[in-house]
């Protein structure tokens, strides 16, 4: 791996990992699309860089959101001291998260093996990647037919959070966004844009850090040595693009909505899967 690839592969990651449209589906069309058919992502050593890439990542995110998530464990380990919930709003959201936490670890347990069968070729994630632009899109259109959206986050059901678990599960497929899908389910849920953000920001860094950690011991692989620089380089540009991405969101989704990734999911998709059903990009 060149560190032309190395970096643009970081930046792919810590851009597509918030952004609505699949951080996995890109880093699996991408290399397809410039024919990088020197990499190989069932290698130890292209496996060890990519979880450097999410560890980046999470650091970034536990940064930005880091008073946000001090008050949210205070709370928990608070809560867990007395032995009961109280009435603290970050209590609340901390326990959703715990919640809407759980469905991704039993889920990615349990179908790890089958689904990373689709990453060897990029007709599956193109066909997801099409598929989260058209559910982007069903999103918002049963959103607008309901009443006006004012829930916060911890006002939120047990079984609404479950669901937001559940939706955000589905990024298991290459394709599907895990900040894409989780914000549609939030949506629904009766949040409104820059809250189903937040949620979605915040369940995505126990995620990501966790699966990170649970993949570490693949940076001690055989072999893994051989792209040590380039992950470290790697990973501090994806935290870096991670951080700016957040930031950006944060903002762009107090007045706006999903719209705009649904199109370029569904025309990006549409484009990749032709070629990958054509025999273009393998």
């Amino acid at each position: 791996m060149t560190f032309l690839q190395a970096l643009l592969l970081a930046f792919l990651q810590g851009v597509s990992e918030l952004f609505p449209v699949s951080s996995l589906g890109h880093t699996i069309l991408v290399p397809a699309l410039l024919g990088w058919h020197n990499i190989n992502r069932a290698n130890p050593s292209f496996l060890a860089f990519v979880v450097v890439l999410h560890l980046g990542t999470a650091v970034a995110l536990i940064i930005f959101y880091r008073r946000t998530w001090y008050d949210i464990c205070r709370a928990l380990a608070s809560s867990l001291v007395r032995g009961r919930l109280g009435d603290d709003r970050n209590e609340r959201l901390g326990w959703r998260l715990v919640v809407a936490t759980i469905p991704v670890g039993i889920l990615g347990f349990l179908f790890e093996v089958p689904v990373r069968r689709l990453f060897g070729t990029p007709a599956p994630a193109a066909l997801f990647l099409l598929i989260n632009g058209v559910g982007m899109f069903a999103g918002e259109a049963l959103r607008r037919r309901q009443a006006s959206a004012r829930k916060r986050i911890e006002s939120l059901g047990y079984a609404q959070s479950l669901l937001v678990g559940f939706a955000q599960s589905l990024a298991l497929l290459p394709g599907i966004s895990r900040s894409g899908i989780s914000m549609v389910a939030g949506l629904l849920c009766g949040l409104n844009h820059e809250e189903a953000a937040h949620y979605s920001f915040l369940l995505a860094t126990p995620v990501i850090l966790a699966a990170a950690l649970l993949e570490a011991p693949k940076l001690f692989a055989p072999n893994a040595h051989v792209v040590l620089v380039q992950a470290i380089v790697g990973g501090f540009a994806a935290g870096v693009a991670a951080y700016l991405s957040v930031a950006f969101l944060t903002r762009y989704f107090r007045s706006n909505d999903l719209r705009p990734f649904g199109w370029y999911c569904v025309l990006v998709g549409a484009i990749c899967l032709y070629l990958a059903r054509t025999g273009v990009i393998t």
